[in-house]
């Protein structure tokens, strides 16, 4: 098992690691809207999506992974009415390549954030 950390997204805000490797799979932890300095993004669905995604980008590439080998992902919304907003800028990162995925309607995210996305994607 190995520890993935970049400073290319956010630090992890509590006792977890940004993603783990294992037999050829990078488990990423879900990524809120923080810039990697840790600021919060304006509390806007459509700045918070783009934060988030390339915050798992970044997690991503650091674990030798892309957004083009993600296998499946999880999407947490604080309002299901920015679902068709967010499936907008979600088609622009995932254009080509259609991972599985759920989302799910949550009463609150740390922070308060709008959106919450974690992944599982191949590293080979």
């Amino acid at each position: 098992m190995e520890f993935v950390s970049t400073n290319n997204a956010p630090s992890a805000i509590g006792p977890y690691s940004q993603a783990i490797i294992h037999a050829g799979l990078v488990y990423t932890s879900g990524q809120i809207a923080l810039t990697p300095k840790g600021e919060m993004t304006e509390n806007e669905i459509t700045k918070q999506t783009h934060q988030v995604l390339q915050n798992l980008s970044a997690v991503l590439k650091e674990a030798n992974s892309s957004l083009e080998k993600v296998i499946k992902t999880t999407i947490f919304l604080a309002n299901m009415d920015d679902f068709a907003t967010v499936n907008t800028i979600y088609a622009e990162y995932f254009s080509n390549h259609k991972p599985a995925r759920s989302t799910v309607a949550v009463k609150t995210l740390p922070k308060n954030a709008l959106i919450e996305i974690d992944c599982v994607a191949a590293t080979k």
